[in-house]
């Protein structure tokens, strides 16, 4: 492999194969890859730390002691990076264009009958099939007996509470629940028997709880973090690339960039 150097400091190909046990990648080239930049970008920032003579003291956190790089590398971005802090109007302009991300999500109170079986058991669940659609011809006249067939033919100890699952969001349950639970209504028993890997459910919903957007006071914090955590991530990307424009790097393609740093 050519040898790396930023600004004429070689970085050892056993650093870069030490460092890339660190990076999961698709092959050991990519691996390799990102572990140079990591360690070019990690040498453009210490060479700048110390062209300034920058003093920093490694903080504690948790009992661990910050690595004197790691600080002097902290204290530099501290010094070199600015980013302007989300206000109010910029908080809530966000929240206007992006609603859809404070919304608690809808939840279902599902009640279901299981008849546990594989679905690669063709002739068992063939007859899962039929017991859920005899079930089903049976609360068509008394809906009442939801309660009573689950706690007598339920495979799931929830047969003990009636069949009641409790509230779930989406992702809780399996992607044949979800479909069907979207499609109905509260107080409705799906007309079919939902098909499941490992067994046939008849399937209640009791009821449903759409999301709700969440106030603007309510997450204003959460968004003011988000914005300035991006906003600093973005400057400090920039920084590097600058860096890494009026440095020399060999062995490695880094992107740079000669324009000044805009926040």
């Amino acid at each position: 492999m050519q040898i790396v150097t930023v600004n004429d400091m070689a970085i050892p190909a056993a650093a870069i194969a030490r460092e890339a046990q660190n990076h999961e990648a698709e092959s050991p080239d990519a691996a390799w890859e990102q572990a140079a930049r990591a360690l070019i970008i990690r040498e453009l920032l210490l060479q700048r730390a110390r062209a300034l003579d920058l003093a920093a003291e490694p903080l504690v956190l948790d009992g661990a002691r910050e690595a004197d790089e790691e600080a002097m590398i902290r204290v530099l971005l501290e010094r070199e990076v600015r980013t302007p802090t989300a206000d109010e109007s910029v908080c809530r302009r966000y929240y206007d264009n992006h609603r859809a991300r404070f919304q608690t999500p809808d939840l279902f109170e599902p009640a279901h009958i299981l008849f546990k079986v594989r679905r690669d058991d063709a002739a068992a669940y063939a007859r899962a099939i039929e017991r859920a659609e005899a079930v089903l011809a049976k609360l068509a006249e008394r809906p009442d007996r939801f309660g009573d067939f689950a706690r007598n033919l339920s495979d799931c100890p929830s047969g003990k509470e009636g069949g009641r699952l409790g509230q779930v969001a989406l992702g809780d349950t399996t992607s044949e629940f979800e479909t069907c639970l979207l499609a109905m209504e509260g107080g409705q028993i799906c007309p079919t028997p939902v098909r499941a890997r490992y067994g046939v459910h008849v399937l209640r919903l009791e009821r449903k709880a759409p999301g709700q957007t969440l106030p603007f006071e309510a997450v204003r914090d959460r968004i003011a973090a988000y914005l300035e955590e991006s906003s600093w991530r973005r400057a400090v990307a920039q920084y590097i690339a600058l860096l890494a424009g009026q440095a020399r790097v060999i062995g490695f393609d880094l992107p740079a960039a000669t324009s000044p740093l805009v926040q």
